[in-house]
């Protein structure tokens, strides 16, 4: 059973006080840049049990009406038509997203930047989609020299040419679909002419990872490091706060390695830096909320797995290196992270070398392992899947939730009529059968009625999943791995 490690409503309720007195230590004006997730931070769930995917949103609705949002966007990103990996949109698609997520939370959005402006032909498009949409568009523009050429960024000709973002609430969250989108530029400049304009004006950060007051190696600032192995990201011990405080601080290498060049930016600014090390810009509190903290070094452990299988895929797919996949190598061992910590791993091995044919297995709730093998008419994930209903549902295995006068039908709807190769069934369809059997089969409701215990609970595969399985599994909440082999020796595998 899932213990709790993290205090969320301790969590959401000191973290705007926090924000707050930081407000008031600027005069009433702060500009918060938000890196990572605002919301849906799955991975601040996974490593720190307890923590909701949305509590940054619910701390911000505390002081919603203190609280402006600006969306920064890079144009270069708008041109190039990059894509969320995890969504799968374009960035500008993305952007509208946020706006409507933050108006449905009752969060007022003031307006869209786009940075490094340089008359683009798909920014002015989307520029004037925003403009139709009726959103507030602000432009910003490429700066020689950013930003450690620091004479030319703090002058008319750097800061100063690109447009000031009119504002009207003390809180001015900072946020975007992705990293490199121009966030803390654009909160320079608006320090920039905020100051200019006689008007008092802070800046501060939010980062959730990694937490500045654990360990560098505890295996919460561990999983981040795993998190972000296909970058050049590296926790470290923040030397200007050690220099500062005698106090140790985690940070991370861009944060330390810019600290300087941005403590200059504010002394030529504001006549001097609020801050004396990149801790100090910090407004997070979550270290302070973890109640159990061998729970949450579990919990760490685990996603450090996850993420060492995932760049193994990644790798023989060809979409990632082998040098990440060495260094989560290095920080399974930093964090005692093998494949032993989770049961799902071996089990689903088991399975599939007792079978012959590729298998899967899962952890539930109350720590009890199921497995699931290929038939004729299921894959491993769809079979794992009705083991794991019947099971939380207390239903004997061997009764059947959908019978083979119904699986068989559609198996050849598949091969006759689809034009599929396989007759199998992927979760969705064997998902789409259960809610119909459910309707003259009380079993088959009942093990429907389980599908959101699923939610947190860890599978393995023997073999990696079709892309219809990997996003259903995940859209349940199940913490998917898999090993970076391929079910055939086929070269395409869609």
């Amino acid at each position: 059973m899932e213990t709790i490690g993290f205090d969320n409503e301790m969590y959401i309720s000191i973290q705007s006080e926090q924000i707050k007195k930081r407000i008031d230590q600027f005069g009433g004006k702060l500009y918060l840049e938000f890196g990572g997730k605002l919301f849906d931070d799955y991975h601040a769930a996974r490593v720190l049990p307890g923590f909701e995917p949305d509590s940054k949103i619910r701390m911000l609705q505390q002081l919603r009406e203190d609280v402006e949002v600006i969306i920064t966007i890079n144009a270069a990103d708008i041109e190039k038509n990059k894509i969320r990996g995890d969504l799968g949109i374009t960035y500008e698609d993305d952007v509208l997203r946020l706006i409507d997520v933050f108006r449905e939370m009752g969060l007022y959005v003031s307006s869209v930047v786009l940075t490094r402006y340089s008359g683009q032909a798909a920014a002015d498009a989307f520029l004037k989609r925003l403009k139709a949409l009726g959103i507030h568009c602000w432009r910003h523009y490429p700066i020689a020299g950013y930003p450690s050429d620091v004479s030319y960024v703090v002058s008319d000709e750097g800061l100063g040419k690109n447009d000031y973002i009119e504002t009207s609430r003390s809180l001015v969250v900072v946020t975007a679909p992705g990293p490199g989108s121009g966030k803390m530029a654009t909160c320079l400049s608006q320090l920039y002419h905020d100051y200019k304009r006689g008007l008092a004006a802070g800046y501060a950060k939010f980062e959730t990872f990694p937490i500045w007051n654990l360990p560098l190696k505890h295996p919460v600032n561990l999983a981040y490091e795993a998190a972000t192995a296909d970058l050049d990201d590296v926790n470290m011990i923040d030397p200007f706060h050690l220099e500062a405080y005698q106090e140790i601080a985690v940070n991370y290498n861009r944060d330390v390695e810019t600290f300087p060049v941005l403590s200059a930016i504010f002394e030529k600014i504001q006549g001097s830096s609020p801050y004396r090390s990149p801790t100090d810009m910090g407004v997070n509190l979550v270290g302070n909320c973890i109640v159990n903290d061998e729970v949450c070094c579990a919990a760490s452990r685990q996603e450090i797995l996850r993420r060492y299988y995932a760049a193994c895929v990644e790798a023989l797919q060809g979409r990632g290196s082998e040098s990440a996949v060495r260094k989560l190598e290095l920080l399974m061992n930093q964090a005692g992270a093998g494949p032993d910590v989770c049961p799902a791993v071996s089990a689903a091995l088991l399975k599939a070398k007792i079978t012959g044919a590729p298998a899967g297995a899962m952890i539930l709730p109350d720590g009890q392992v199921v497995t699931g093998k290929t038939s004729e008419t299921l894959g491993a994930a769809s079979a794992l899947l009705l083991n794991a209903l019947k099971a939380l549902g207390g239903i004997n295995h061997n009764l059947e939730l959908i019978s083979i006068q119904v699986l068989e039908p559609v198996c050849r709807l598949k091969t006759q009529y689809l034009g599929h190769k396989n007759p199998r069934l992927h979760t969705d369809e064997v998902l789409l059968a259960l809610t119909i059997s459910a309707l003259t089969n009380p079993l088959a409701d009942l093990a429907q009625q389980q599908l959101r215990k699923l939610r947190g609970c860890d599978a393995h595969f023997s073999v990696i999943l079709s892309e219809e399985d990997d996003r259903l599994l995940k859209r349940l909440g199940i913490n998917v791995s898999c090993e970076a082999q391929y079910e055939t020796k086929k070269l395409y595998h869609k």
